[in-house]
Formats: C-alpha cells, sequence, structure tokens
C-alpha cells in the first residue's frame, strides 16, 4: 500500500474534513466522520481511511482519534502520515514526550524532503514547548504507595475523631 490516498479512494473521503474545522459546523463534521466511518468499514484494510478518520475525528472525539491512528498504524507500519498526525494528536493533548517519541518515528518513516521538513517542524514546535516547560507530566511512577499513605492518614484520624 502507498502512503498516499489512492485515486480509487479519493471520492470516498469528503472534502470537508481538509478545511479549518472550526469553520465546518458540528452537525456537518458528525456526518462527514460518519461517512469516514462507514468508508472504513466498505474498506477496512485501507491505511489511509484510517488516518483520514482520525484526522476527522482529533478536534471532536479524541478516543476515537487515537484509535482510528492506531488501526492505521498497524495496517502500516510505516505509514508515515498516520504516524505524523498521530504525535500530533499527543502534541495537543500537551503529552510532549510521547509527542517528540512519535515524531521521531514519523521522521524515520519520511519518503521525501517534504515529509521530512513538516515532520522537523513539528519536532522543533514540541521541543521548544518542552523549553518552556508547558507539558503534562507522565505517570510513569506508581500510586500504590501515596494511596496506601493516604488512606493510612485517614484511618488515623478516623480514630482520633472517634476516641475524642
Amino acid at each position: 500500500m502507498t502512503s498516499e490516498l489512492t485515486h480509487d479512494r479519493l471520492d470516498l473521503v469528503p472534502a470537508a474534513h481538509w478545511p479549518d474545522p472550526y469553520s465546518i459546523s458540528p452537525e456537518e463534521m458528525a456526518d462527514c466522520i460518519q461517512s469516514l466511518e462507514n468508508a472504513c468499514v466498505a474498506d477496512p484494510h485501507s491505511a489511509d481511511l484510517r488516518t483520514c478518520l482520525g484526522v476527522a475525528s482529533m478536534n471532536y472525539e479524541v478516543y476515537k482519534s487515537i484509535d482510528a491512528l492506531e488501526v492505521a498504524q498497524q495496517l502500516e507500519p510505516r505509514h508515515f502520515l498516520s504516524q505524523l498526525k498521530y504525535a500530533e494528536l499527543y502534541f495537543r493533548l500537551r503529552a510532549l514526550v510521547r509527542a517528540e517519541r512519535e515524531t521521531l518515528k514519523a521522521l524515520q518513516y519520511a519518503a521525501n524532503s517534504w515529509e521530512a521538513g513538516i515532520a522537523r517542524k513539528q519536532l522543533l514546535e514540541i521541543r521548544q514547548l518542552m523549553r518552556a516547560g508547558t507539558q503534562k507530566p507522565e505517570w510513569t511512577k506508581p500510586l500504590a504507595s501515596p494511596a496506601l499513605c493516604l488512606a493510612a492518614i485517614f484511618v488515623i484520624f478516623s480514630f482520633a475523631a472517634y476516641f475524642k
């Protein structure tokens, strides 16, 4: 499969997905997303259609967008656009460490200088935000011990209040 939409599938993708999503009414965008979902059902092995669905639902249904982009990556692991948009989604969510990691993958999948330039620009923006400190922390540590400490504190205060 190619990483670009084939000419046969262009008629399945509504043209309304590519303009600014804020210039389209939510009802019209919901119709476009529904038509893309139907196209994905009709052609379940198309990474291009899954990528389009992920891009279209990015501003409206984040979890649906993540799912669609992950399926696109499973269908075609070296698909540049799905990888780039997956990274962009994490960039928008300000999970910048993950966004950087996914953008570096997209940079590896770039087939030409134009794609590499887009990935580098996104990587630059991510790193600028990381230096500015506008990122969400990653939850890499287990929360069991803080939860147990908090529970112990509640038990101690409960006994103190009960025996007062």
